[in-house]
């Protein structure tokens, strides 16, 4: 079966081909009940448009795609322009996705086209998704119904959170076992039993697995088991680290003797808060983070965190992603990368 072309989808939506030109290259021009027309009959038809004549000729562009939220942190940008040498040490998340996939892109002979947040909506992801050979995309990124469209045409490995579509390649790490082991240590090892989680949205996955893995420590340990994390943070930045940590101070009866976050960014917030207020960590409250983020290195004091393998969960992307070029017809790969438990001042230890 052929490709759809241009010429199938503005047959389908009733459309003149320049109509469908413009959607994907200059959405805004084109009335909304059109627009959503064109897009409809492109996904029922699983057409994407092909980014360029190389393109077309070859059905190779040399180039794969990763796409990925925004999540950028004001507080970390600006420690990076207050310190030319920090650069590395603020790289947060999905900077150490993209270092990965770039260099096991280069190693393939591939170039790595980077999209973020892709405000445009459905048609910036199929434009993307048309000059990629190959399409790497963390979780929440990008629609269902539009990545089965973009995956009938282009293998697409998804990164982290549940594995939404049965038959695209799956790459995860353990977040609920690594949660867990913290949880653990801090209660065994450090004899602390009032603990509060500070998690993020309840749609992201990778947060709720780590409230899973904390849960489980505390059913193991006969501590009460939540039902929800303490506080919720929507961006999971320093800045809702912060406040998070000022909104558990200011709560009435006992404070936590530790707090876990779901992540590093928001943990190195709160300890910045917490010393603001007079509170010392770990003395008064253990601090605990999750990414293994550099930065975690180098604030006072070093933060215990779990760390991921966030280089290697691009490299393996791009690893799967050439393998799926060169053999189609494979069983769809899950893999789940472990972590490890790193532990550092904030905890009492090292």
């Amino acid at each position: 079966m052929s490709a759809p072309t241009v010429y199938d989808v503005a047959e389908r939506s009733g459309v003149s081909i320049a109509t469908v030109s413009r959607v994907y290259r200059t959405p805004d021009s084109v009335r909304a009940q059109t627009r959503e027309r064109v897009l409809e009959a492109a996904r029922q038809l699983g057409y994407v448009p092909s980014g360029n004549a190389r393109g077309l000729a070859s059905r190779t562009t040399g180039v794969l795609g990763l796409c990925f939220p925004d999540m950028a942190d004001p507080d970390a940008e600006a420690d990076a322009e207050a310190d030319s040498d920090a650069d590395d040490a603020v790289m947060l998340y999905s900077d150490q996705i993209i270092r990965g996939m770039e260099r096991a892109a280069r190693r393939h002979g591939y170039a790595l086209l980077i999209a973020a947040s892709l405000e445009g909506g459905p048609e910036s992801v199929a434009k993307v998704a048309g000059r990629v050979d190959g399409f790497a995309v963390l979780a929440r990124t990008v629609p269902t119904e539009d990545l089965e469209v973009i995956s009938r045409r282009l293998p697409v490995v998804m990164l982290a959170g549940p594995r939404e579509i049965d038959h695209l390649d799956h790459i995860v790490v353990a977040n609920a076992d690594g949660e867990r082991e913290l949880a653990r240590h801090l209660i065994e090892d450090h004899g602390l039993r009032r603990l509060a989680f500070v998690g993020g949205e309840a749609e992201s996955p990778d947060a709720e697995a780590r409230f899973l893995g904390f849960r489980q420590a505390c059913r193991d340990a006969g501590l009460p088991v939540p039902d929800a994390p303490d506080l919720r943070a929507e961006m999971m930045t320093q800045a809702e680290g912060a406040r998070a940590a000022e909104a558990l101070l200011d709560r009435p009866g006992e404070r936590p003797q530790g707090v876990l976050f779901a992540n590093d960014q928001m943990a190195v917030g709160a300890l910045r808060a917490l010393e603001r207020r007079g509170v010392r960590v770990p003395e008064d409250i253990a601090v605990t983070g999750f990414d293994g983020i550099p930065l975690s290195r180098i604030v006072r004091p070093p933060l215990t965190t779990v760390r991921q393998p966030i280089r290697q969960l691009g490299e393996q992307a791009v690893e799967l992603l050439v393998q799926r070029l060169g053999n189609s017809g494979s069983e769809p790969v899950s893999l789940m990368l472990p972590v490890s438990l790193i532990r550092r001042a904030s905890c009492g230890c090292g």
